[in-house]
């Protein structure tokens, strides 16, 4: 009985070649959020209309010496001499600008994180046609930098999954003026960016509560109509405590019973997901901690590496969200 087994795609030597030197090198170079560019961290090489001009002042020179051509003399080395003030001209273009990111906030898997690069230029002269990139997709922004100024450029990059991820290393390069040498250089940010798990769409409603005297009480996602913990209006209730929904409908203005919520606690784990998949259940966990934070409840989650306490507000409930992306 012969079993067939899955074999590793093909790599051409070269391209696997290619991939593990630029893999080397760039495991070589820091990590900071903040750079400056100077004539370490600057590279340039001729582009290929770069090289076929070359060629082309080569055939020129060439031909010129075999037929005495003082003109064909006079436009290779006026030629060549353009091209070598482009040179200094593209490589200062990129020298000297500093380059400062910020760190992108919390996304949930599936979305794309965004972050901007703030570019600073110090010199009085402006800096035209910069370039930023992801280095492993390539797309490229550009941008200009006015005398003595700063502009900003945003990119934006898909985790894998979700965790914690640090950012890819970014690329920045310039062609100015002519395009006959390309500038770049490669630049590894430290910051990193939290990836919440994807929240299950249509979720079920939330477990059952827990109420303070050890009663089971029915999550906010059971009950039809208003929620409860609900009571006439009083002077000096604060905004948010208003239950406008009703409001709307009514004419009444009703406010939430903070007292009355915070006697009602929920806890969340992963065994009343009913799912088997552990990424499905940090997805359904994930959807419940919203929908919690959303009701105004007091809940609390039970991971294998932690248990969280019941609690409310935005600061829990980013907490049980990171919880999750870690888990």
């Amino acid at each position: 009985m012969m079993v067939k087994t899955l074999s590793q795609p093909y790599l051409h030597p070269l391209r696997y070649l290619k991939a593990r030197v630029a893999r080397w090198w760039q495991d070589r170079l820091p990590l900071a959020d903040s750079i400056t560019l100077t004539q370490r961290n600057v590279y340039i090489l001729p582009t290929r209309p770069g090289l076929m001009l070359g060629v082309t002042l080569l055939v020129l020179l060439v031909a010129s010496i075999n037929y005495q051509l003082n003109l064909g003399y006079l436009l290779t080395f006026l030629l060549a001499g353009c091209a070598l003030v482009a040179m200094h001209v593209s490589h200062a273009t990129l020298r000297g600008v500093t380059m400062h990111l910020i760190a992108p906030e919390a996304i949930f898997a599936g979305a794309k994180a965004q972050f901007v690069v703030h570019l600073q230029n110090t010199r009085r002269w402006p800096r035209q046609a910069l370039a930023l990139a992801v280095q492993e997709l390539g797309q490229w922004v550009w941008t200009d930098i006015a005398a003595q100024s700063a502009a900003s450029v945003q990119l934006a990059w898909q985790p894998p999954g979700r965790g914690l991820h640090r950012l890819p290393t970014l690329s920045a390069q310039t062609l100015f003026p002519l395009g006959t040498f390309r500038v770049w250089t490669l630049w590894r940010p430290a910051a990193q960016v939290l990836v919440y798990p994807k929240p299950e769409p249509g979720a079920p409603p939330l477990p059952s509560g827990q109420s303070q005297d050890g009663k089971s009480q029915t999550g906010v996602a059971h009950r039809q109509g208003d929620p409860d913990g609900l009571r006439a209006y009083r002077r000096g209730d604060a905004l948010k405590s208003i239950y406008w929904k009703k409001a709307a409908r009514t004419g009444e203005l009703v406010s939430r019973d903070n007292l009355a919520l915070q006697q009602r606690e929920l806890w969340l784990d992963r065994q009343q997901t009913a799912l088997s998949h552990p990424e499905q259940q940090l997805s359904r966990l994930c959807a419940w901690v919203l929908q919690a934070d959303q009701a105004g409840l007091r809940y609390g989650l039970r991971l294998a590496q932690q248990d969280i306490a019941p609690d409310s507000g935005p600061a829990h409930q980013q907490r049980c969200l990171r919880a999750l992306a870690l888990a």
